[in-house]
């Protein structure tokens, strides 16, 4: 998508692509308010400005769209819109040894067990260990601070996510 489509595109278009980049319904809404952008800037901006008043609701909505990190088959079927990107972004799952899957797959049992969330991370550049190991410090947090985190996480994604999506703007 074009900066001119993000822009002036028809609503429920631009509506489809944002989601692809923050599954969180409020946030999407947060961000159509505020076109036109004018620049990849003032995207970044507006994308922190509508993700800075979400709830926890919200996040767990956004949470809601990303597959188990790992979980390579669950990409593929449940997340179609996103699976390329995600895939690229767990890429280094994808190379992991059945010890170290066979771990992640406890560890997000556990995960969402103690915290109600699916574990979210940034995963671009990490190898799966060091994907494992950010899980098995992260499992023990505090909810709130987890919840905290995990947003972080969250929004790292999400910028990641818009410089995909306007990747073919000039």
């Amino acid at each position: 998508m074009t900066l001119a489509e993000l822009d002036h595109g028809e609503t429920p278009a631009v509506a489809a692509a944002l989601a692809r980049c923050c599954g969180a319904s409020a946030w999407v809404s947060g961000m159509l308010a505020q076109r036109p952008f004018g620049d990849r800037a003032a995207v970044h901006a507006a994308a922190d400005a509508a993700f800075a008043p979400l709830a926890r609701a919200d996040l767990l909505e956004a949470f809601s769209h990303h597959p188990r990190i790992g979980d390579i088959a669950g990409l593929r079927e449940r997340f179609a819109s996103t699976a390329r990107w995600a895939s690229g972004e767990q890429s280094g799952a994808s190379a992991a040894d059945e010890i170290t899957l066979r771990r992640l797959a406890k560890g997000n049992v556990d995960y969402e067990a103690r915290h109600g969330h699916l574990f979210i991370v940034c995963a671009t550049g990490l190898t799966a260990g060091e994907m494992l190991g950010r899980l098995e410090a992260r499992l023990m947090n505090d909810p709130d601070l987890e919840m905290r985190t995990a947003a972080a996480e969250q929004l790292k994604i999400t910028h990641l996510r818009l410089d995909k999506l306007l990747e073919v703007s000039p």
